[in-house]
């Protein structure tokens, strides 16, 4: 059986010419670009809670990565470094490759190169740590939105929920193919988040459901929302299991985010750049910080039980 060493060197050791020392010695050492601030995330997928035991491999290792990516991008920032900490009940090598082989194809993808990390024996567990750059006081924090601002989002949320759910068993869907793509290989809005710096206030990636993220938007800015049931995406399934998807399903990497009114027409002309929906779904307001009203076509308010994913819950 290869030793810890000699599977990292195998599967994980690549050039790295953004780093000045990447993998091989007890740190990598970097050096930031003059003028930015360093952004990091760590997310950790779990088999059991993020995703089944026997998800294919190349899929896994690309959503390993994409949703650390996501939360960069959220933050309007450049992915650039990231490090990876591995637990694998045991050693398959063919199992091991072609995680790797979806892990550095999203890394191409977003330009970002794995500069170290640690594997060892236990439940199969991935933990990324990735840092991005973004220039000094250009980050889309959460607690900048202002009374008044828009609510947006991109794409099409509770896609991936669907796609889970007829996994499960819950729904039978005619064509599952774009919700299980959502699941298992969803994308990263990079170029999305670095296109709303200066026209957007505030931004979250959409992992735990859209009232549940959106949320949090509104605690730290102190503010509540009013959503209008008709102007959010159509997922294509039309019942009260892909009303509760779109709302709360999470797991699709989509950016929810707020916007002075006066950037309106400037986001609609980036999403046709980008050739990605962005869809005005409400406005910001006063009142118990993070409350959500959602409305119905005739304005009447409708119940939202059920906000999101909770690891705890």
């Amino acid at each position: 059986m290869p030793s810890e060493f000699t599977l990292i060197d195998r599967y994980f050791k690549r050039p790295t010419p953004t780093a000045v020392l990447g993998v091989g010695d007890d740190c990598a050492l970097l050096r930031p670009t003059p003028g930015t601030e360093l952004a990091v995330t760590t997310d950790m997928l779990v088999a059991g809670t993020h995703f089944y035991a026997d998800t294919d491999p190349e899929d896994l290792g690309w959503k390993t990565l994409a949703v650390n990516i996501s939360d960069i991008a959220a933050m309007g920032a450049t992915p650039r470094w990231a490090t990876l900490a591995l637990a694998l009940p045991a050693v398959d090598e063919a199992w091991l490759a072609a995680f790797a082989k979806g892990l550095f194809a999203c890394a191409e993808a977003f330009g970002v190169a794995l500069v170290g990390g640690d594997t060892t024996r236990g439940p199969l567990t991935f933990s990324i740590t990735l840092l991005g750059e973004v220039p000094i006081g250009q980050a889309l924090r959460r607690g900048n939105a202002r009374a008044g601002d828009e609510v947006w989002v991109s794409g099409t949320p509770g896609m991936a929920a669907l796609g889970l759910a007829h996994l499960q068993g819950r729904c039978a869907l005619a064509d599952p193919t774009p919700c299980l793509a959502a699941l298992h290989h969803p994308q990263p809005r990079v170029a999305l988040g670095l296109g709303l710096r200066g026209l957007a206030s505030a931004c979250i990636d959409i992992s735990d459901g859209l009232l549940a993220d959106l949320g949090h938007i509104l605690a730290q800015s102190g503010l509540t929302a009013t959503l209008q049931v008709e102007k959010l995406p159509a997922t294509g399934v039309d019942d009260a299991l892909a009303m509760e998807c779109l709302l709360a399903g999470g797991d699709d990497y989509e950016l929810a985010f707020t916007a002075p009114v006066t950037a309106h027409g400037a986001i609609e002309a980036l999403g046709r750049e980008l050739a990605l929906p962005l869809r005005c779904i409400g406005t910001l307001g006063h009142g118990n910080p993070g409350t959500i009203a959602l409305l119905d076509a005739t304005g009447r308010p409708l119940p939202t039980a059920r906000k999101g994913y909770d690891h705890f819950a």
